[in-house]
């Protein structure tokens, strides 16, 4: 069985792009995905990258065009400017790496509900009672939001360190187990493609 090794940030929005579509190609495929959030400026930083808000106006409003092209053409919601962004993705984070220890509910219908209430719902992903809520609606107790933190922080940076090690240098970035590397939600068709070639 094929494993999908998912780098993502819980505030991304080619991340919230990305919608469920990894999870339906890892099921027709019979794959597996293994969820790896991580700190995504500091990827930055280690890889040569810049933070969206410190790059030259030239690609701030490129990006800004783009995004709205892609949620237009995938027919999500997006607001460009949402209230609560850029937060503390680390919260958000733990929560996943415990969902994901937990194994009761459904992982990826959780990290699309962080990103979604970014993108699309005005919600502060870092507040305690929406990361209950997102628990709740992915079928997990949100208590496990108070456990294992150690544990999730100990993760988030092991995920970081992967990620360099690995040439991940962005959100959503997915790495097959034959070694080949697809950058950006608008990849998905091509990862679809691969997955099928490995059969």
């Amino acid at each position: 069985m094929a494993q999908i090794d998912y780098f993502f940030a819980t505030l991304s929005p080619y991340s919230y792009l990305a919608g469920m579509r990894l999870e339906e190609i890892a099921a027709k495929h019979g794959a597996t995905i293994n969820y790896k959030p991580l700190d995504i400026i500091a990827l930055f930083g280690r890889t040569g990258g810049v933070p969206p808000k410190d790059r030259h106006i030239s690609r701030i409003e490129y990006r800004a065009q783009e995004l709205v092209r892609q949620a237009r053409n995938l027919d999500m919601p997006l607001n460009l400017q949402p209230a609560h962004w850029p937060t503390n993705m680390a919260p958000s984070s733990y929560a996943v790496i415990a969902a994901i220890q937990d194994g009761s509910g459904d992982v990826g219908k959780l990290c699309h509900s962080f990103l979604r209430a970014c993108w699309a719902e005005e919600k502060d992903i870092a507040d305690d009672g929406v990361i209950r809520d997102c628990l709740e609606q992915a079928g997990f107790n949100p208590s496990i939001a108070d456990s294992g933190l150690l544990v999730g922080a100990e993760t988030y940076a092991a995920n970081l360190e992967e990620a360099v090690d690995r040439g991940v240098f962005g959100a959503p970035f997915y790495i097959t187990p034959d070694g080949q590397r697809f950058w950006g939600q608008d990849r998905l068709d091509d990862l679809d493609r691969h997955l099928a070639e490995m059969k």
